[in-house]
């Protein structure tokens, strides 16, 4: 990292304390700074003015389609290739056994679709399962496919990415993840998925996304071969994109699992600590002062970690889940799923107020409860 002097130490401070709009070398020197409480303070009262005293979640249910991939990237450990004994894809058969089960979940808001880059399932196919979904679940919003499979589709079908997303718009699709950013830097992604989106093609995709009124999350992969500008870089990225759109509803931080992956084992990697996950939370609230929301995705940092993040400027704790294989396949060791009742007595534990919500953060209230 570059030499910070304590000049630019305290007029970050300053400028953090205040609630002004952080630069990069803002952001550099705060993180130099390493003060974690300090950063804690700023960070809580800048989700209070987004959103006071309330702490999100939703009833959702994840579905990974399939797991064989023809991107193979090192960052990975959820991938096989085609043939591979442990390889599997969702048909219309599994999907409706799933689907089966949502139906018995009571306040089912969201099914969340994300899966591997096969390489010979059709566009046909991805449409067809938002098809399936919402005609099974009309009431329940359906947020699917990362800009990395869209750009994906785009180049299978010879089609672009703006009539990619009208089509699956037309099918039924209501927002995208925001998976796949990982860092926004080539440099970065030559080393950790250097056949999946550029970092342009992953802008345009969420451009286009916002453009056509699909509103999408946004996100990072932190803790691997970034250095830490290219890291801050990454949320100025995305806060640049929202002045311009204003599409995003919710930043996601994911911290690298490094177990059974390929770039684990080269360089040697090791998960990052907590203090580096709520240094990183603190700091992407402070920067990302127009995007509403901030998750603390329980199954990437565990419950623990995320509900202490309640305190770092986390307002979303994401999820029931259900079932979710990509991050498990690279060593999390988090339950599968989680009842609201759990979710509600972690989040009135740290001192806020639960509000369940649909995927767009409309307040769900009312509902029957049986069940959870």
């Amino acid at each position: 990292m570059r030499g910070i002097d304590m000049k630019q130490i305290e007029a970050a401070r300053a400028r953090a304390a205040a609630g002004e709009r952080l630069s990069l070398e803002d952001a550099l020197a705060l993180y130099e700074d390493n003060d974690l409480l300090f950063l804690a303070d700023c960070a809580r009262k800048a989700k209070e003015r987004k959103s006071g005293h309330c702490v999100y979640y939703t009833v959702n249910r994840h579905i990974n389609l399939t797991n064989i991939c023809s991107s193979n990237c090192p960052l990975c450990a959820f991938q096989v290739e085609a043939g591979d004994a442990r390889g599997f894809v969702m048909e219309p058969d599994d999907i409706e056994r799933v689907l089966a089960k949502a139906k018995e979940t009571p306040n089912l808001s969201e099914i969340h679709i994300v899966s591997a880059l096969h390489p010979d399932k059709p566009f046909s196919y991805y449409r067809a399962v938002v098809r399936q979904v919402k005609a099974a679940l009309p009431d329940a919003d359906v947020k699917a496919f990362t800009p990395v499979e869209i750009v994906n589709f785009a180049k299978m079908t010879g089609k672009s990415i703006r009539e990619i997303l009208t089509l699956l718009k037309e099918d039924g699709l209501d927002s995208l993840p925001g998976g796949g950013a990982e860092i926004l830097s080539d440099r970065v992604r030559q080393i950790i998925c250097p056949k999946k989106a550029t970092t342009a093609e992953w802008i345009e995709t969420m451009k286009t996304a916002h453009s056509l009124g699909i509103r999408t999350n946004a996100s990072i992969m932190y803790g691997h071969v970034e250095t830490i500008e290219e890291r801050l870089q990454h949320l100025i990225t995305i806060r640049e994109i929202q002045d311009e759109t204003g599409g995003f509803q919710a930043f996601m931080l994911f911290p690298f699992h490094p177990a059974h992956t390929k770039l684990g084992e080269e360089y040697h990697l090791q998960r990052v600590g907590a203090w580096e996950d709520m240094k990183m939370m603190a700091l992407s609230r402070l920067i990302l002062d127009n995007i509403d929301h901030v998750k603390a995705f329980w199954i990437m940092l565990t419950m623990p970690v995320a509900q202490l993040a309640l305190g770092f400027g986390a307002d979303d704790l994401d999820g029931t889940i259900g079932e979710e294989k990509i991050i498990h396949a690279a060593g999390a060791r988090t339950k599968p799923g989680i009842t609201r009742t759990q979710l509600e007595k972690i989040i009135r534990e740290a001192g806020y107020e639960p509000v369940e919500r649909d995927t767009f953060y409309r307040p769900i209230g009312g509902r029957e409860e049986q069940g959870v």
